[in-house]
């Protein structure tokens, strides 16, 4: 046999080796586990459907549905239709636990788990199930455990990317005080973190007052800050209590720039007769964009939403559902690229998963970074009782140089 005719012979074996195992590839059956069949995905929510964040699980889970059906209709992922099984633990820790143990089963993971006391009661489960899981939480204490996916900005980052802005406008130069108004808890405590490294970092100072959710009265803390000088006051409370302090703000003549977390806001503040002094005095930061934003991920789900919902509005959580849901997806078609959509496959998938892009939904997502919040932008918005969604941006996507230099110290 010629040169010719064995390299010709060895090329065409070789092809046929390379067929065959593209081939095998292709016809691998993908590696299940709870929650997977032949046909569907399932996810589960566990949720306050009828307790006090009612309304807020309503919109989030319409941003979760929206994008499904969107994934589903161009053939789910790995040939399977993503499903939600649902749960209402009605803000209730043992109504919580007892919906845990009756959907995990059921679910390849968890795309809602809203609540913080409810989420510190099944975490120790979830370490044993390694059900992916995204809380309804931005604290930073939860980016330790490997099962739990945080989309977006830690609080403490927030508000240090919110302070950023009123430095950069001139209300905050060094010397100056920060009065931070505050929950005891994993929320308000983070968030206090922020302000703590500003004031250390800027040469400012820091004036603290701690309340519980069962406050109502927060007029001796609010008179506090502003004896101590506070150039801003920073909230970090329930939507209510952030009403109140504001409103308690201009009772006492005090006009100071009020700085808080999107979760500290409802819309229904805008419908309240402290209205007018939101509009003008609070800047809200949001891992995510508003309803009304000039985003291509937003628009997208508006146009959803209002063929789905004619006549109606979204809000922010049906842009936080919509996100969350755009990264579980993206998750689950890397492990279905692996051909495993067991939960340890779902897990490698996650923590492999880089460089998100969420058409602005959000800053870029990269969940591959151990111990790190998995984006470190913040949207700046204002409330605006005449924008749909009742928030406009005041800031598009931004980093403060603080917070890189806080992710420089945390590694």
């Amino acid at each position: 046999m010629s040169i010719r005719h064995l390299f010709l012979s060895s090329s065409l074996l070789l092809g046929a080796l390379t067929a065959c195992g593209s081939n095998d590839q292709m016809t691998q059956p993908v590696r299940s586990g709870p929650g997977v069949t032949a046909e569907s995905i399932s996810l589960g929510v566990l949720t306050d459907m009828t307790g006090p964040f009612k309304g807020s699980s309503v919109f989030r889970i319409r941003g979760y549905e929206l994008y499904l059906d969107d994934v589903n209709k161009r053939g789910g992922v790995c040939g399977r239709r993503v499903e939600l099984k649902q749960k209402d633990h009605a803000y209730d820790v043992q109504k919580a636990l007892d919906g845990y143990f009756d959907l995990e089963p059921q679910v390849l993971g968890f795309i809602d788990v809203a609540g913080q006391p409810m989420t510190a009661a099944i975490e120790p489960d979830l370490m044993q199930t390694r059900a992916l899981t995204v809380p309804g939480s931005w604290a930073a204490s939860l980016l330790g455990n490997p099962h739990m996916m945080i989309v977006g900005t830690t609080y403490d980052l927030d508000i240090i990317n919110g302070l950023d802005y009123y430095k950069r406008k001139g209300v905050l130069t060094a010397g100056d005080t920060i009065g931070h108004l505050h929950l005891r808890g994993s929320f308000g405590d983070n968030a206090l973190e922020g302000s703590r490294f500003v004031a250390e970092n800027w040469d400012m100072k820091i004036a603290e007052q701690a309340v519980t959710e069962t406050t109502a009265n927060l007029t001796e803390q609010v008179s506090a800050l502003k004896a101590a000088g506070a150039k801003v006051m920073v909230l970090s409370l329930t939507p209510p209590q952030t009403a109140a302090a504001v409103g308690i703000a201009a009772q006492l003549g005090w006009t100071v720039p009020v700085l808080s977390s999107a979760v500290s806001y409802d819309p229904a503040i805008m419908q309240s007769p402290v209205a007018p002094v939101f509009a003008k005095q609070v800047l809200l930061t949001s891992p995510v964009a508003p309803w009304s934003a000039d985003a291509e991920g937003v628009r997208e789900l508006r146009d959803a939403y209002h063929q789905r919902f004619s006549g109606e509005e979204g809000t922010l959580n049906t842009v936080h559902g919509y996100t969350v849901a755009m990264a579980f997806v993206a998750v689950l078609e890397k492990a279905c690229g692996k051909k495993d959509l067991t939960r340890d496959g779902v897990l490698r998938a996650f923590h492999d998963t880089n460089a998100l892009k969420t058409k602005s939904l959000t800053g870029e997502l990269r969940f591959s970074l151990v111990g790190r919040p998995s984006s470190t932008q913040s949207y700046m918005t204002r409330p605006d009782a005449k924008v749909p969604g009742t928030l406009k941006v005041e800031e598009n996507l931004y980093e403060s140089e603080l917070v890189k230099l806080k992710g420089t110290r945390a590694r």
